[in-house]
């Protein structure tokens, strides 16, 4: 009776395991288009890409940490998909060479958008999480002409009411 079930158990835990797997992480380079948008259902954003492709995008803002970020080649079938509201995905951006469409195009949509008029720079801003601990908003500085200056990350006190009226 105990390996019946310690075998049960086992089950169970792969199940459990499996069925946390993040979005991104149940589609296949080489998948075709269709098979992804069965799986995940329509995306909320589409950005064409240079190479004739398209990135689509399954956001969860603006309360969520996560946009699911699917690239299609020319042909329909599936180059990438990743999680791209993360520290490492950030970090490729190029201050002073990337504009809002690259940002755009790389992240999705901003959950806000503000305008500081004394540094004279419109701000869009993320939420996410990092390391899948920490509650963080990262924001991206453009000047007028739509070029990043400047991106910043700071406590999403949304999410963490001890940090509340301290930023």
């Amino acid at each position: 009776m105990s390996r019946r079930f310690a075998w049960l158990r086992a089950c169970a835990l792969i199940l459990v395991i499996s069925a946390c797997a993040q979005p991104h992480q149940q589609i296949q380079p080489g998948a075709d288009e269709a098979s992804v948008i069965a799986r995940l259902g329509p995306p909320r954003e589409t950005y064409n890409l240079p190479d004739g492709g398209r990135r689509l995008m399954w956001p969860t803002q603006p309360m969520g940490t996560t946009t699911t970020a699917v690239d299609i080649d020319a042909s329909g079938k599936v180059v990438s998909a990743r999680q791209v509201l993360q520290a490492s995905e950030f970090a490729r951006a190029q201050v002073g060479v990337w504009t809002r469409d690259d940002v755009l195009v790389n992240f999705g949509r901003p959950f806000e958008t503000s305008y500081f008029r004394r540094m004279q720079r419109e701000v869009w801003s993320y939420r996410y999480q990092e390391n899948n601990i920490t509650n963080l908003i990262f924001s991206f500085y453009f000047d007028d002409q739509g070029i990043l200056r400047l991106t910043q990350k700071t406590p999403d006190t949304t999410r963490d009411p001890s940090m509340r009226g301290r930023f």
